[in-house]
């Protein structure tokens, strides 16, 4: 179950601290499409232009007449700005994206991102395409992750790993502590991500276990 379900979609029912990262509601067939469309390319939008922020995660709210966005970033200041200017120009360039009337813009500082697995995940695809060796890229990653408080780590990578002819797949994890994927119970962070290497496409895998609730 660990390997087909996605750990963090898993544990939503049952974890008070956990929600789906878009929350709205709509009746009609046409309407919901359109959300969905531009809940992804505002989404899509925003990790690319405030990716030197360290964003991990964007949660979208509507209601009738308002859109709400929260932005979890590990720089908070780098999408403030001075004065707050960088709030504000943020809200125009949403506004225009999606042709919004008016947007909420809330920004949530990520408290520890050495153990958040989504940035986790970039700097280990970032690495690999820098045509690093994976077993140190992923082993370094370990002892940092371990090193910052997690319980346990670990690191699937899928793909021609290092250049091989031949796809495979190669799992790594913590010597100390576990990832307990089936206890519901259990915090676990998790992040899937492409690294385009020159060989070609491999995929990071990522889950920290955080601790149980």
């Amino acid at each position: 179950m660990g390997q087909k379900v996605n750990p963090i979609g898993f544990r939503i029912p049952l974890s008070p601290s956990t929600s789906w990262i878009s929350r709205w509601f709509s009746t009609s067939k046409i309407r919901y499409s359109q959300y969905l469309a531009e809940d992804l390319k505002l989404r899509k939008a925003l990790m690319t232009k405030l990716k030197i922020a360290g964003v991990t995660k964007i949660e979208i709210e509507r209601s009738l007449k308002s859109l709400k966005v929260i932005i979890h970033v590990s720089r908070p200041g780098v999408v403030i700005g001075r004065g707050g200017a960088g709030i504000e120009d943020l809200k125009k360039y949403i506004a225009k994206l999606i042709k919004a009337t008016k947007v909420d813009l809330q920004i949530e500082e990520v408290k520890n991102p050495e153990i958040n697995a989504y940035l986790v995940a970039i700097r280990i695809a970032e690495q690999l395409e820098k045509r690093l060796p994976a077993r140190r890229v992923a082993t370094k990653t370990i002892e940092k992750v371990m090193a910052s408080g997690a319980k346990g780590i670990k690191i699937l990578l899928s793909g021609r790993v290092n250049g091989a002819e031949i796809s495979r797949r190669e799992s790594y994890k913590s010597p100390s502590g576990s990832v307990p994927l089936q206890t519901l119970r259990a915090n676990v962070d998790y992040a899937s991500l492409p690294a385009l290497t020159r060989s070609g496409y491999v995929g990071v895998k990522v889950w920290i276990y955080l601790g149980g609730k």
